[in-house]
């Protein structure tokens, strides 16, 4: 249509707008009406054209493949330009909603004055008569609209309302052609069954594109338009009937215009519907990977990045529109899942998660958990489901965490190397400590705690010899409280915090004693990056979901990884150096995922939590295990997970078997790599005064006890009525334990007990705990030999206080000493389930329990 013709229609429309106007209402106008002279300059002083806000559309989640694994919105819609739209869908669209679309000015005058004869008859509006442009201007108005009364006027069956539409639709056949009207009424109207524009409904009627709409699948949509509600075909038969009525209607009035032939006509009506209804799934519950889907969410809603404000992050969010590539691998979430669901049940009440952390970048490759997202049936306090994001923090959708335990010693550990410290470097240890005095918090304030008395797993007040590496593969609390106490408790801290050791709900570290003990509730995504560091030889990255934005205009926007050097490369080195020696001599002897590795177990107070975090060079995860309902109300004792039974659980027997099969699972196509070497001229020779000796005793003492003895020693003692025999492996009552343990696919060097705070040292038992030094210049003493393997927790009787009283073995740190809990009890708001660590005693105490981290 020419220029010239457009003016021409528009002149034709206000010349005739302000006639039909008035005889319009005629019927419902009596009195004082609109006078005809008044309604003229309605129509020729137009408005401008109305306010068109961004239409909202699907944002759509991409894993690192490009495969779309989530999508939310707040109308599913995709808009696409009038070019990627099938044409025989444009010719159905006009000749069924606006036959004479491209030759009005946006008023049909023979569709009005059809309806002034109707409405004139009915003595009301029965019939409208808007032209497809008018349509577009409601649409625009309700999609604008801000506040339920602005909906509702632009929906309003009155006159004025019409009226409205006719001068903006007027207004907007100005400002537009004739195909950016109709590619914006393709994009706006909703075709039904959830799907906004075209696109959207070519996707959910018949799982195509509207670039490949047939005939009959065209004539369809545009039937559908005018009754969205009525002919809606996931709604049942009786819908799909008038659907098919509404698509037959559509090809008659397009045979009528001489866009198809007859025949055509006939042969499209004969065939069904052909519907091929595709579920578009939105929010995260309904996501493939719905944790992972949960953290993107909130990273989008909460990160300054993504908007200044609160409010603008939510308005960028519901508008939609983008496409987020992730870091999700998908090989290593599927190992995560497979690895948990092998160990703990949706139906436990004890929980699982992980996270699994690139190294050197950030980018978070997993987040598994035990339980499904989304609420129980009835809103259940208790079920296979919880809306938690259990591997994440509170910010990201999270519960408040478990204790980390013994996992924080490696803080510890990195700060002593920094400070000079070296491998074999270590004291003599009591078999108990009172943090009664030498412990400062960062504002230098004192936190001793004299009260609290800290013991060896034994409990019996037997200390010795331990350096670095055997206070690590054994997991010694007094030897790591004593060494944190030399290095300085703030200069600790201060570690952790380089390294992204935050609180998972988001409050202040508590910095006391125990720090080091792993007395802060974490959360996987967390812990697995502060491991991560140690892998990427000290280059701690924040943890990173988000790698690349694409826009609704198409624009990208790459998002890097955010990294700082927290500690030295050589120092890092060191750690993981120590660290290997944790599956080798230490509490996950025996169990291996086939490639160099370093980690540390975690078992917490009165087993009301349990950890291991891990790393290679390529990848670092960490595994939680707790009751979601409170861990201290429900310690992992006595327990039932998924179909094994549980006397305790430790580091090492659930949450260690968790990560050594995701792992191998995760980097089975990755080519294994090793750390790199130790500076030894920095950090090897160092000595401990009578480690070598201790040890060499210790191996005596085992070869002079019969094998027969140290083979069944466990079992006797179960037969005794002291405790059940666990097989770590295989999680159930055995009848016979290898002892000293071989290499298999089970913990074997300590089983963590209860002990009885209160119980004093052997008098004369340890001298003052002085680090060795080596003078300048001289040759320092060679390393100490690896420690024997250490002997089986020995099982005691329950005291009357509560605690169980088991024994460990000598020196092992898998459990002594008093935790300091943060002291908070509150529901998680799933009908009186609690966040998982939430629940415990009011008071800086907590039950009476012996720490047992490792």
């Amino acid at each position: 249509m020419s220029v010239l013709r457009s003016i021409g229609a528009l002149g034709l429309a206000g010349a005739l707008g302000g006639l039909l106007a008035a005889a319009l209402a005629v019927p419902v106008v009596s009195g004082g009406g609109l006078a005809a002279k008044n309604a003229v300059n309605t129509f020729v002083d137009l408005p401008p054209a109305p306010r068109e806000e961004q239409l909202a559309q699907v944002t759509r989640l991409l894993d690192r493949n490009g495969r779309p694994f989530a999508q939310f919105y707040e109308a599913n819609r995709t808009t696409v330009r009038l070019g990627a739209v099938a044409p025989v869908m444009r010719q159905a669209i006009v000749a069924i909603e606006d036959a004479r679309f491209y030759e009005h000015g946006g008023l049909d005058v023979r569709g009005t004055l059809r309806a002034l004869l109707t409405n004139t008859q009915a003595g009301g509006i029965r019939q409208g008569g808007s032209s497809l442009t008018q349509q577009l201007v409601k649409n625009i108005l309700v999609e604008s609209a801000r506040t339920d009364a602005e909906r509702d006027k632009a929906r309003a069956p009155n006159l004025a309302r019409k009226i409205n539409e006719l001068r903006l639709a007027l207004a907007l056949e100005r400002k537009y052609r004739k195909d950016e009207i109709l590619e914006r009424y393709l994009n706006i109207a909703y075709f039904g069954a959830g799907a906004h524009g075209v696109q959207a409904a070519a996707r959910r009627f018949f799982s195509t594109s509207a670039a490949r709409l047939t005939l009959t699948q065209a004539a369809t949509l545009a039937g559908a338009v005018r009754m969205p509600y009525s002919t809606d075909p996931s709604l049942g038969s009786a819908h799909r009937e008038r659907l098919k009525g509404r698509r037959d209607l559509v090809l008659d009035r397009m045979a009528g215009l001489k866009l198809i032939s007859q025949q055509e006509a006939a042969q499209a009506k004969s065939s069904p519907l052909g519907l091929r209804l595709r579920p578009e799934p939105g929010g995260c519950a309904q996501s493939e990977y719905p944790f992972y889907c949960l953290y993107v969410q909130q990273e989008l809603l909460t990160n300054p990045v993504f908007g200044n404000t609160a409010a603008e992050r939510r308005r960028r969010m519901a508008k939609g529109g983008m496409v987020v590539r992730t870091s999700l691998d998908p090989v290593a979430q599927r190992a995560a899942e497979q690895a948990i669901r092998r160990h703990v049940a949706p139906e436990d009440t004890e929980v699982a998660a992980e996270a699994m952390v690139e190294p050197g970048t950030g980018r978070i490759r997993a987040m598994a958990a035990s339980k499904r997202f989304g609420r129980n049936p009835g809103d259940r306090k208790n079920g296979p489901r919880t809306t938690f994001n259990l591997p994440a923090d509170v910010a990201h959708g999270g519960g408040q965490g478990f204790q980390a335990g013994s996992t924080f010693k490696v803080f510890t550990l990195a700060t002593a190397l920094q400070q000079g410290w070296r491998f074999g470097d270590g004291f003599q240890t009591p078999g108990a400590l009172s943090p009664s005095q030498g412990y400062r918090n960062c504002d230098g304030r004192s936190v001793n705690d004299p009260d609290t008395r800290i013991t060896n797993a034994s409990g019996e007040g037997d200390g010795g010899p331990h350096s670095i590496e055997t206070g690590t593969w054994k997991s010694v609390n007094i030897f790591y409280m004593m060494l944190e106490r030399k290095v300085g408790l703030c200069n600790v801290v201060k570690t952790a915090k380089k390294l992204g050791v935050v609180r998972a709900d988001g409050a202040p570290l508590r910095e006391v004693p125990t720090f080091t003990l792993g007395i802060n509730e974490m959360d996987p995504v967390t812990v697995a990056a502060s491991f991560a560091a140690f892998a990427a030889r000290g280059l701690y990255c924040r943890p990173l979901a988000i790698v690349e934005i694409t826009g609704r205009d198409g624009r990208r926007t790459h998002v890097p990884p955010s990294c700082e050097q927290a500690i030295e490369e050589r120092v890092a080195d060191a750690v993981n150096h120590v660290l290997t020696g944790v599956f080798d001599k230490g509490t996950m002897q025996g169990q291996s995922i086939g490639r160099p590795a370093a980690g540390k177990t975690g078992t917490n107070n009165g087993y009301t939590s349990a950890w291991f975090a891990g790393h290679t060079p390529d990848l670092a995860a960490a595994v939680s295990v707790g009751d979601i309902r409170g861990s201290y109300k429900f310690p992992l004792r006595g327990v039932q997970i998924g179909d094994r039974h549980y006397g305790a659980v430790q580091g090492a027997s659930l949450p260690g078997p968790i990560w050594v099969e995701s792992m191998r699972r995760a980097l089975r196509r990755t080519e294994p790599r090793g750390f790199p070497k130790p500076d030894m001229s920095r950090f090897g020779g160092g000595h401990t005064p009578g480690l070598e000796q201790a040890l060499a005793d210790e191996e005596r003492k085992k070869r002079r006890t019969h094998p027969f003895l140290r083979r069944h020693r466990r079992l006797f003692e179960w037969l005794m009525g002291q405790d059940e025999v666990i097989s770590p492996r295989q999680g159930r009552t055995e009848l016979t334990f290898d002892w000293p343990p071989r290499d298999r696919h089970r913990p074997a060097t300590h089983t963590p007990q209860e002990v009885s705070p209160g119980r004093a040292p052997a008098p004369g038992r340890a001298p003052a705990p002085q680090r060795p030094q080596a003078p300048e210049g001289t040759q320092a003493p060679a390393p100490a030999r690896p420690p024997a393997r250490p002997q089986p927790a020995r099982p005691q009787p329950a005291r009357q206080d509560g605690s169980a009283g088991r024994v460990q073995p000598r020196g092992s740190g898998e459990g002594s000493g008093r935790s300091q809990p943060s002291g908070r009890s509150r529901p998680d708001g799933q009908g009186g389930a609690h966040h998982p660590g939430r629940d415990r005693p009011e008071g800086n105490g907590g039950p009476p329990q012996a720490h047992r981290p490792g």
